[in-house]
């Protein structure tokens, strides 16, 4: 194998790599026992003197939104929904986890000549203790142990600004919290972080490389990243300050120019922005009844105004899986790919090259989305993170609050309100009400996102791996303008359209409350005339501003009214907030007691 990168450290960049071993496909497997490689592809279409044919099978492995999980994922982060030959569907339960994915990719190589590993972004960033303890240096350490050839950028890799994302690609110890291991200096990402559309606002120049070229024995192919244009929109300004975030479309089909100069035909995109499949399972056939059919979403309209030059997308940040062939602007269809999150699954996608042409042959392409079970952790990995649990004990046992009787968090489906999402609700409004943090009048939280009880020990200690265990998402927590129109839609979703089988009853802050009528169907459950913010009636056409996390903000839940909020502002994490509200209101004297559940009042 041969890495070539430039000399400087600043500019360090894989130009060039090379893996696995070949395939032809069905060719292969139709030659008589014993037949070497090279007759093989000569059957494909000759040699060119090397013993190489014409056309050669490239391997693309890609994955997304890793976010740091380098422990197994846990609860519904670590289920899938498969359809099953019935078409009936089932439940996957206890996969992902960067551990195993490295373990899997690496047997996914095994007998590939020509194999790629890219990611779509979001590799790093709203991600689990282990990693975020350490601003996400052990997931770019598994990262290069993976042997990921390449990313886009994500918006999570700018949660903490443009000066640690180069210091992520570059290396280097962090400049508040220096270097974490003793003797040991970061030394940064193997791969290329990529971000075409992210340049700087007064030079027009891009912040991170815009394209990457993999080359192996004469075999071209290049690729091109960006995040959603919408980067800004959810991140905190002053990290990106003086960056500007361009047009998917614009910037890809910029690029796809450049690289067709450069004599480069072979082009995928990884692009951080996704769709919507119209089933949840990882399998479903998104191109029934046609090519694309099955897909919504933003994705959409960016892949049918993509360039043809570009032979596929790779994309992600919706946390979907699919594998859909959306038309490209002739009509042809092209393979746009995303594997979920949180490494619950990988893609494989072959690429046939024509080495006459050097482009891809899009009638051969095919993909697919493949499980990442639990059955054999990568041993180098798994050492990786039991060097860092190490570290990450003291941090993790640090007391953080005091409590004086178990906050539960009740499971049951017929208990809509529970203790201690009510105390994290109230802790969200107590960190975004202040007007630099948003002006937040309200607070909405999901239920799903709150998964474990706070149990209190002999000494009533709370420690930051218990709140960790509560918030493990470290979401964003965001504040956005609602009208009271749209909260009271933002109700009744709880209990209709996605949610009419199973509501999703929204934890609130102790200062809003409303009836629920169990009794009626859908929509009418909600009693309008009771919906209230401190004791007053809201009023539909009033704008209020609402704290939630980024899952909720993005419509996340089946509540696609709450990503109509507008004036939206970032803030800390739900983790941090949690932890500020825990420091702030208990301590030893005078521990937090369960919150009162009179917020919801319920008909059955």
């Amino acid at each position: 194998m041969a890495v070539k990168r430039s000399k400087s450290k600043a500019g360090r960049r894989i130009l060039a790599v090379g893996a696995g071993l070949a395939t032809v496909g069905a060719l292969v497997a139709a030659m008589p026992a014993g037949a070497s490689q090279d007759a093989a592809e000569a059957a494909a279409g000759g040699t060119n003197g090397k013993g190489w044919g014409r056309m050669v099978d490239v391997q693309l492995l890609s994955f997304n939104d890793l976010h740091g999980n380098l422990e197994p994922p846990t609860g519904s982060s670590a289920r899938l929904t498969r359809v099953k030959e019935d078409g009936s569907t089932e439940t996957i339960n206890n996969v992902g986890g960067a551990e195993y994915l490295a373990t899997h990719l690496e047997q996914a190589r095994a007998g590939h000549r020509y194999s790629i590993t890219a990611a779509a972004g979001d590799m790093i960033g709203a991600s689990p203790l282990l990693s975020g303890l350490f601003h996400d240096e052990p997931t770019i350490e598994a990262l290069n142990e993976m042997k990921l050839d390449v990313s886009s950028v994500g918006n999570h890799e700018f949660d903490e600004g443009a000066r640690e994302l180069s210091r992520i690609q570059n290396g280097g110890c962090h400049p508040v919290e220096g270097c974490f291991e003793e003797g040991k200096t970061f030394e940064g990402a193997n791969f290329p972080y990529l971000a075409a559309n992210v340049t700087n606002e007064k030079s027009g120049k891009p912040l991170l490389d815009p394209y990457f070229i993999w080359e192996k024995d004469g075999v071209r192919i290049g690729f091109i990243g960006v995040t959603l244009e919408g980067t800004a929109n959810i991140v905190s300004a002053e990290g990106i300050k003086g960056l500007k975030f361009g047009d998917e479309v614009e910037t890809i089909n910029k690029y796809a120019k450049v690289l067709e100069r450069k004599g480069v035909k072979s082009i995928v995109a990884l692009l951080h922005e996704g769709g919507m499949p119209a089933s949840g399972a990882y399998n479903y056939d998104c191109d029934t009844p046609g090519a694309g059919a099955g897909i919504s979403g933003p994705i959409v309209d960016i892949a049918k105004n993509v360039t043809p030059q570009v032979d596929a997308l790779v994309t992600g940040h919706t946390h979907q899986a699919y594998a859909c062939s959306i038309p490209d602007p002739s009509g042809k269809p092209r393979t746009v790919t995303s594997a979920a999150s949180f490494g619950r699954l990988y893609t494989d996608t072959t690429l046939t090259y024509d080495r006459r042409t050097k482009d891809i042959v899009r009638t051969a392409v095919a993909s697919a989305n493949h499980v990442v079970t639990r059955d054999e952790a990568h041993g180098k990995i798994h050492d990786l993170i039991e060097r860092w649990n190490v570290l990450a004990a003291p941090i993790a046992n640090r007391p953080v609050g005091h409590i004086g009787e178990n906050i539960e968090n009740p499971l049951d489906a017929g208990v809509y309100e529970k203790p201690l999402g009510n105390l994290i609700a109230d802790a969200q409004l107590a960190g975004m009400a202040p007007a630099d943090k948003g002006g937040a009048q309200l607070a909405l939280m999901n239920p799903g996102g709150v998964r474990a009880p706070l149990t209190k020990r002999d000494d009533g200690v709370v420690t930051y791996r218990d709140a960790y265990t509560v918030q493990p998402f470290t979401n964003m927590m965001t504040t956005v303008d609602l009208t009271g129109a749209q909260l009271v839609t933002a109700l009744q979703q709880q209990v209709s359209g996605a949610n009419l089988a199973a509501p999703k009853i929204l934890q609130v802050s102790r200062n809003f409350s409303y009836t629920l009528d169990m009794t009626k169907a859908g929509a009418d459950r909600i009693v309008v005339g009771s919906v209230r913010l401190n004791g007053e009636p809201i009023d539909p056409s009033k704008s209020y501003r609402v704290a939630m996390n980024e899952f909720l903000t993005g419509g996340g839940d089946g509540f696609p009214v709450l990503a109509a909020g507008a004036n939206k502002l970032v803030g800390a994490s739900d983790l941090d907030v949690f932890i500020a509200y825990l420091t702030a209101n208990s301590s030893a004297a005078e521990p937090l007691r369960a919150p009162a559940t009179n917020r919801i009042t319920v008909i059955k």
